[in-house]
């Protein structure tokens, strides 16, 4: 049989889904009631307003929709767009790939801006489709903040900038799965005008909730898109939000008080350093990769992610198996290299509720699977250098000083 229990706790350090913490587990751990009760669009009420935090907007309206961020992603096109419209839209990896299949098999006139997986997005390229486009036939700039499969982050001010440079109106819209609330992301400041995230990833929630935001441009745009939307459809929730009853739909009411709790979390740690958590974890998880010997899939030090390193192995290793024996060893989940990196790389995330010790844990791990699948690691010596880097650089938990 291929399945077998493994003793002691999963070490998940896959890039979403993510560990989930106790008290957020405590929090879900309740029986269904009434949507129609005042209780639910209370708590809906100061959940909507404290989303917005994070996304770091306060003109934009967050929609909770009960889904993936498959779903999130389908919100945000067929609510500000119309079958034929033309958008840009970057393949930088496989999670880029499916929007665009999804954009693609929408019906919308996607004009593909490819780049090697590994790299960010060609934004020279925007720059040039943008100065020619002079008839604002480009409605929509789509792309992932973060691409998971590469661990590549791209420049959202910059794409804002090319936007303003060219005083071109197109909506930007961004994939922020594996960003939001870890990455540092900036709805209003970076004119993002339709942002998603997925309860999964570092909001640390089981999967079941898209969160969508979007801004009084998009908004707008949403009153002339001639998309086929039902689910999705944001009206039906401004309907309700105006009732004041939020919901045209049954919500998912333990991921509600999930929320709640995943939330006030973020804000006891502080938004601020949560963000500057993922980026000492994402830099000691690189340091250990160069203490390996290995290189990251990520080819430039300007788009490495602060949640997800992406680990290339030398040609006589095939990286799937160094996922299997990992869990199968050592109850270890790590991350599959995907489509075109499928074999050449495994992926370590470090996003969510997650600290420094479990982290060096997971490292200690990846060494002793990587010996065993015949790479002449130094034992200790990705730890090593992980530790040393977060032993000078994790400051005192502030209610503990």
């Amino acid at each position: 049989m291929d399945y077998v229990y493994g003793p002691g706790r999963n070490h998940l350090f896959v890039p979403g889904p993510v560990n989930i913490p106790e008290p957020v587990i405590r929090a879900m751990n309740r029986n269904n009631e009434d949507y129609r009760s005042p209780a639910v669009p209370a708590l809906t009420k100061t959940l909507l307003e404290d989303v917005k935090k994070i996304f770091k907007t306060t003109s934009g309206t967050p929609f909770l929709i009960p889904t993936t961020g498959t779903g999130a992603w389908e919100s945000a096109l067929t609510n500000t767009l119309s079958p034929g419209d033309r958008i840009i839209s970057f393949l930088i990896g496989q999670f880029s790939l499916l929007w665009i299949d999804q954009q693609q098999r929408l019906n919308f006139n996607v004009d593909v801006v490819e780049s090697d997986w590994g790299q960010g997005a060609n934004l020279d390229i925007l720059a040039e489709k943008l100065a020619s486009d002079n008839s604002h036939s480009i409605k929509a700039i789509c792309i992932v903040h973060n691409e998971t499969a590469t661990g590549v982050t791209n420049n959202l001010a910059t794409v804002r900038k090319l936007l303003d440079d060219y005083r071109h109106p197109a909506l930007l819209l961004v994939d922020g799965v594996s960003s939001i609330c870890a990455l540092d992301f900036r709805m209003d400041e970076w004119g993002v005008d339709v942002a998603l995230t997925g309860s999964q990833k570092a909001l640390s929630l089981p999967t079941g909730m898209g969160i969508v935001c979007a801004s009084p441009k998009a908004l707008e745009a949403s009153k002339t898109a001639k998309s086929v939307r039902v689910f999705f459809d944001w009206n039906d929730y401004l309907k309700f939000y105006k009732m004041g009853t939020y919901w045209p739909y049954t919500p998912s009411i333990q991921l509600l008080y999930g929320l709640r709790a995943a939330l006030d979390l973020i804000f006891e740690e502080g938004l601020e350093n949560v963000i500057r958590r993922h980026s000492r974890l994402g830099t000691a998880t690189r340091l250990a990769v160069e203490a390996w010997g290995l290189k990251n899939c990520t080819q430039k030090e300007e788009w490495y992610s602060d949640t997800v390193t992406a680990v290339m192995v030398p040609g006589y290793v095939d990286s799937s198996e160094i996922v299997r024996r990992a869990w199968k060893r050592f109850n270890l989940s790590l991350g599959l290299g995907l489509n075109k990196v499928a074999g050449k790389v495994f992926r370590i995330g470090h996003l969510g509720n997650v600290n420094e010790l479990q982290l060096l844990g997971c490292l200690s791990g990846v060494e002793m699977v990587l010996r065993d699948v015949g790479y002449p690691v130094k034992l200790g010596s990705g730890v090593a250098a992980a530790a040393a880097y977060l032993l000078n650089n994790t400051p005192l938990i502030p209610s503990r000083i």
